[in-house]
């Protein structure tokens, strides 16, 4: 399972990512409604825990974009504002589930446990470039009709470089879309993932490293 928090309140913030990666859930963190859309461009996230009183970009204005834009992912909203009006508003703009602050911790991670068992996604369709196809929903790939089995840090590395359709990925946004942003990017495991994931693809190199850039394929 992986979830976004999005909350200003550093403290808070951080404080709810930790409790949740202890009970083996994969965190990621934006401060503002801005960051949190970027983020959700690149990541198909289980669960979003979204405050609503937001800078940059508001929670409701950022519930319904993601709504609009089609993504995956369940929103439980969470505010300071417990009145049914403002319930009533929330679930209006697209949210799956509403938590009033202060809450319990045990209590918002049954909800995101609840969220993210919620009914499958819709299956996206596989993609194909160069020769090589990926199909999500089977989690399979193939290139030139030739079987390509891969472990699950290079089929998501892939997934993300042909959802980009040849335009370049960053470094940084392939570790926050494919690990957990806390994860150490001096690590390598980006560097060693790309060069299994070009040697099990085969010849002629399809995926391009741009050096201080990212990769492309």
């Amino acid at each position: 399972m992986r979830v976004l928090v999005v909350e200003d309140e550093e403290r808070l913030a951080d404080a709810v990512a930790h409790g949740l990666r202890l009970h083996a859930i994969a965190v990621d963190v934006a401060y503002d409604g801005q960051d949190a859309l970027d983020l959700a461009a690149y990541v198909d996230y289980d669960v979003v825990v979204l405050d609503r009183d937001l800078p940059e970009v508001h929670g409701d204005d950022v519930c319904r974009r993601l709504r609009e834009a089609g993504r995956p992912g369940r929103v439980l909203m969470l505010t300071a504002a417990g009145q049914i009006r403002d319930k009533v508003d929330g679930l209006a703009v697209g949210a799956d589930d509403y938590l009033v602050k202060p809450f319990a911790f045990a209590e918002l991670v049954a909800r995101v446990r609840a969220l993210a068992r919620r009914a499958p996604r819709r299956p996206e369709p596989p993609l194909e470039r160069a020769g090589i196809r990926l199909d999500p929903a089977r989690r399979t790939v193939t290139r030139d009709g030739r079987a390509v089995p891969l472990n699950r840090k290079e089929f998501d590395v892939l997934h993300v470089l042909l959802r980009a359709g040849g335009e370049l990925v960053t470094s940084g946004e392939l570790r926050r879309s494919v690990w957990d942003e806390h994860a150490d990017p001096g690590t390598g495991a980006l560097r060693v993932t790309i060069t299994a994931l070009r040697k099990k693809l085969g010849p002629p190199a399809a995926v391009q490293n741009v050096p201080g850039r990212g990769y492309r394929l």
